[in-house]
């Protein structure tokens, strides 16, 4: 569809040196990528899906770079506690004793769940989703490969001693740090950071999810878990993890640890390990335990589309912390309307996207290329794009195939939405779309009439049912459902 040549090289940030690093693959041609997924216990909030809007940015990035992309993400059912430094409750045990349901149920209630969030946003499915209950017994198998040189038994479970691996929390740069003190204090470990490859269920208790070991009946740690599933479906070493910068401090370096024992080296498993920050809301209503937290059907249920919040992610770096605002929402929206619009009316000039020929296109793309081989850097990549649709002179036919190329990395499905589609209904309206605009016809008429009391009444009207008349709307959108 293009013939700009990329010949900018792909540099991304490695959390492991701290530094700006060219990519250079494992295996030729391929790039191999694991993304630590959802623990499905509740459903996943505003600040959980940023990290998978950052990891499908990363593997179309590495698909318009030319790489056959290998993408895994997992889902946690097992294994990860209440408290992520290794201590408390399984989160599946303790919810399905809370709602009284199967744990079985409850994972796979929230996985569905995270899925309709992943196809909302336009994420792409990996090559795999991989299940933590179905590797089971190969996680057994990597404990007692290592647990000879590297564990040792207490009464709670088989744990890793983290000084029988070289420069242990290198990742979390915390070797001197008091972040270790998070973790948990159990009677009997060697080191303040060693952690549980295995759980036993105590005496006298009967979990829904256990199995038999050498160690005793118990669960596997969620450390082992990642380490278990990359090693299976991608080999060590594999070319990037990513997460979120909360699994650098403790669940990344532990992963490492199990890596290097289990290979017998001092690599890390992965080359690169990427981390997106955080996505931080002033209001308190990120965290799951305050109840209604920010989910992404909330914002649906507002009439904001998904698309909207997956803008707004990208007009930020992935590794800046992003501040979450209804405000900032709303300003992604009204931009994702503009871009709507704009490829809508190339659409209307050109039956198809031609390619791409003329040479301000062709520095555009190459422009485009070189910002999200910067770390993808999006933001950058979104003023080029906006760019491109300026060129109001050069064939619609170029510039649509120049919009689909750099589409494919955004993500925004720019050639397929509608305006209609960003135009949703919040669950609170009291009246239809159908309603809303014959309203607005008769106040148009009103108002050619000079019938001023009878638009005024027109419009008072709609505000009482929550709608927004956007007099003189640039866009001409002329109606919001006010959230």
């Amino acid at each position: 569809m293009t013939s700009a040549p990329d010949t900018a090289p792909l540099m991304l940030f490695n959390s492991l040196t701290r530094s700006l690093e060219p990519f250079q693959p494992v295996h030729a041609g391929e790039a191999r990528v694991y993304s630590c997924g959802p623990t499905v216990y509740n459903y996943a909030h505003l600040g959980n899906m940023r990290a998978y809007v950052f990891a499908d940015t990363l593997g179309r990035v590495l698909s318009f770079k030319g790489y056959k992309l290998r993408h895994i993400i997992n889902i946690t059912d097992v294994g990860h506690l209440t408290d992520d430094a290794d201590d408390g409750e399984d989160k599946l045990e303790k919810a399905a004793a809370e709602r009284a349901q199967s744990i079985w149920d409850i994972a796979r209630h929230y996985t569905e769940a995270f899925w309709e969030d992943v196809r909302a946003l336009n994420i792409r499915q990996p090559a795999e989703w991989s299940i933590a209950t179905d590797y089971v017994p190969k996680m057994i198998e990597f404990a007692k490969s290592i647990a000879d040189r590297h564990c040792y038994e207490l009464p709670s479970g088989l744990y890793f001693d983290v000084s029988t691996v070289s420069d242990y929390g290198s990742l979390a740069r915390a070797a001197t740090e008091a972040g270790e003190g998070r973790i948990e204090a159990v009677e009997g470990k060697r080191n303040a950071q060693d952690f549980a490859i295995w759980r036993k269920t105590p005496e006298g208790e009967t979990r829904q999810m256990e199995w038999d070991s050498p160690w005793g009946k118990g669960a596997p740690g969620w450390h082992l878990e990642c380490s278990v599933m990359s090693e299976a479906l991608l080999g060590f070493p594999f070319d990037i993890h990513t997460g979120g910068i909360d699994h650098r401090e403790i669940h990344h370096p532990n992963e490492i640890a199990q890596n290097q024992a289990f290979a017998c080296s001092h690599g890390s498993g992965a080359r690169f390990w990427m981390h997106n920050n955080f996505l931080i809301d002033r209001t308190g209503k990120m965290s799951k335990s305050s109840g209604e937290f920010l989910r992404l059907p909330l914002l649906m249920a507002k009439g904001i589309h998904p698309l909207a919040y997956r803008l707004m992610c990208l007009q930020a770096h992935y590794r800046s912390e992003l501040e979450f605002s209804w405000d900032n929402l709303l300003a992604a929206l009204t931009r994702l309307k503009r871009l709507v619009m704009a490829v809508a009316a190339l659409r209307g000039q050109a039956e198809m996207a031609g390619t791409v020929e003329h040479p301000r296109l062709q520095q555009l793309l190459g422009d485009f290329a070189s910002a999200v081989s910067d770390d993808l850097n999006t933001a950058k990549a979104l003023t080029v794009l906006d760019d491109v649709l300026a060129q109001k002179k050069v064939d619609a036919g170029q510039r649509l195939a120049a919009v689909a190329a750099m589409d494919a990395v955004l993500g925004l499905n720019l050639l397929a939405l509608e305006r209609a589609d960003l135009r949703l209904r919040p669950s609170s309206a009291t009246t239809d779309e159908v309603a809303i605009e014959h309203r607005l016809k008769l106040r148009k008429e009103a108002r050619a009439d000079k019938n001023f009391a009878a638009s005024d009444a027109l419009r008072d009207e709609l505000v009482a049912a929550g709608v927004e008349v956007m007099d003189g709307d640039p866009l001409g959108w002329e109606w919001r459902i006010e959230v």
